[in-house]
């Protein structure tokens, strides 16, 4: 980074930081900054240039959307401080600061050429539906209380893996270059009080977990078989997917490098 001093042009060496999270997303319009709404990285970024005193920039793992929540998340930051790891008490310091919605696990000092985002492997995301009527935990799993064939729903992840084009389960309009991704695992369990989804991916892109699930609820029913599932994949069509479940059932919970 360049810093003026005395005025010259002096480069001025920076450390990286890796910045481990977890966050309940129901009150935040998702992890990246939003014009006039609240978002987790700007909750974090204010709270730790407070405690730093520096301006501080995040970049995050991922970019989840509204109401969806990360057992696991990643971030990084540039300071030109070399010794912030070795704060004992700032884990403890940006929990005190930060609302109880967000909360602070570790942050490391890593190379220089780690970056949160491009660095990342895979990320792996657990969809979490219940067919009993939830209370306590009802900001936390999409309630769907009708019948699912979870073997024929598994055979819809095995086809999943066949396929690298996702442009039909994602959100129309998006920023990006490619709708191409590696599904590496994809898997249904039931158990006693619902089922869940476990899904990992080099990346993944917006609303896809969300739509993945909502035809693939549609295969569990009977409404949907195996071919029609191939075929809303091969379509590339947005509009022959099925519905996108609810964010709240949604989880990040790991991020490999």
């Amino acid at each position: 980074m360049l810093k003026i001093v005395n005025g010259l042009y002096l480069w001025q060496i920076m450390s990286r930081y890796f910045i481990e999270l977890s966050y309940d997303g129901t009150n935040y319009h998702g992890w990246q900054v939003q014009p006039n709404a609240t978002s987790v990285q700007q909750t974090l970024e204010e709270a730790l240039t407070t405690i730093l005193r520096e301006k501080v920039a995040l970049t995050g793992a991922g970019r989840t959307d509204t109401g969806v929540h990360a057992s696991y998340f990643v971030a990084h930051f540039d300071s030109a401080r070399e010794d912030i790891d070795r704060d004992a008490h700032l884990v403890h310091r940006l929990n005190g600061m930060l609302p109880e919605d967000i909360a602070i696990h570790a942050v490391s000092r890593v190379d220089g050429e780690m970056h949160a985002r491009f660095s990342a492997k895979s990320r792996e995301y657990v969809y979490r539906i219940r067919k009993t009527k939830p209370l306590f935990n009802r900001p936390f799993c999409y309630y769907f209380h009708a019948s699912l064939d979870v073997e024929k729903m598994n055979a819809a992840c095995a086809v999943l893996k066949e396929y690298t084009d996702f442009t039909s389960f994602s959100k129309l309009h998006t920023d990006v270059k490619t709708n191409n991704c590696k599904v590496m695992e994809a898997e249904w369990v039931a158990h006693d009080d619902g089922v869940d989804f476990t899904i990992r991916a080099d990346r993944f892109l917006r609303n896809m977990v969300r739509s993945i699930v909502g035809t693939m609820l549609e295969v569990g029913q009977g409404k949907m078989d195996m071919a029609e599932f191939r075929a809303v994949i091969e379509s590339g069509d947005r509009g022959q997917a099925g519905m996108s479940v609810p964010a709240k059932g949604l989880f990040l919970v790991d991020v490999e490098y």
